[in-house]
């Protein structure tokens, strides 16, 4: 009886993984409550904004502060459309803001895809040239870019905007790793075997693989253009060319005093387009940042 014990100790494991007596446990409810503070805090200005752009201007200055939504908000909308064309604005800003995402989208890519894939003379020395302009700060261009609008006869023109926003540093680098890291090089050999050409490759194989990443940048540069403030209040002076931004600025300078009830009621009015948009294009942005992650 001794021999077998010993011989039964001294055999080697089978390699069988033992079967686990309990199942994976999922969050713990703390973690569903730091969730719900986090996005308590996240939503909570925007809807403090609202309960301010629905009273009165003193609201802002209650203790304790107001928490409840006022009767005001439809009266003070209307007040705003009064003061400013504010439907002409934020359609000059859809403008804008649709044309410089789409734009950046499609130029970034193409110079993303050639840096990534395509083989040319000095494609580092470049690529490390459009990454420096990045450190550059944009406060040193207005002045010779203001020149050059000026001589095209662009001031109070949208093209003022649209025009040096289409391309971005950032958004050729953005696209370059995109296509660096999610299109394979074997792909673009296959397709040169093939017999496609490089526009072909670029537009039916490489660019559909990066929709995700592509989403992001046009999302992000749509934000941007629509939040822009300060080379829009230089280059439009007329009221049919404001944009969202510059009618916010100009419905504050109408009054000796600000009146923080009609101005939170035309932030609000602003800011729901962007919320319409994430919320629409929310899966994308974050299954891009998401996909951005896991490959890096």
């Amino acid at each position: 009886m001794t021999t077998i014990l010993r011989r039964t100790s001294e055999e080697p494991d089978s390699g069988k993984a033992r079967p686990r007596s309990s199942s994976r446990r999922g969050p713990s409810w703390w973690v569903y409550l730091l969730l719900t503070l986090f996005v308590l805090a996240s939503i909570f200005p925007f809807y403090w904004m609202f309960v301010v752009g629905s009273q009165d201007s003193s609201a802002i200055n209650d203790v304790p502060p107001a928490m409840v939504p006022g009767p005001n908000f439809w009266d003070q909308t209307l007040e705003v459309f009064n003061r400013v064309d504010f439907g002409r604005a934020l359609l000059n800003s859809m403008i804008v803001a649709t044309s410089i995402a789409m734009g950046q989208v499609l130029f970034s890519a193409l110079a993303g895809y050639a840096f990534a894939k395509l083989r040319f003379p000095l494609k580092n020395t470049l690529f490390v040239f459009v990454i420096a302009t990045m450190m550059v700060p944009l406060q040193l261009g207005v002045i010779p870019q203001f020149i050059l609008i000026s001589e095209l006869g662009w001031v109070n023109d949208l093209r003022a905007l649209i025009v040096p926003g289409i391309v971005t540093a950032f958004g050729v680098f953005w696209m370059r790793q995109a296509f660096d890291q999610g299109v394979p090089d074997e792909l673009i050999q296959a397709a040169k075997v093939d017999g496609a050409s490089n526009i072909r490759t670029f537009w039916s194989i490489a660019l559909p693989v990066v929709r995700a990443p592509s989403a992001v940048l046009g999302l992000f540069a749509f934000m941007f253009a629509w939040n822009d403030f300060f080379w829009p209040l230089i280059v439009l002076n007329k009221q049919d060319s404001f944009t969202v931004q510059v009618a916010l600025r100009q419905i504050q300078n109408q009054a000796y005093v600000t009146d923080f009830g009609i101005q939170m009621t035309a932030t609000v009015l602003a800011t729901i387009p962007l919320l319409v948009i994430f919320v629409v294009f929310g899966k994308q942005i974050v299954g891009g940042i998401m996909e951005g992650a896991l490959k890096g």
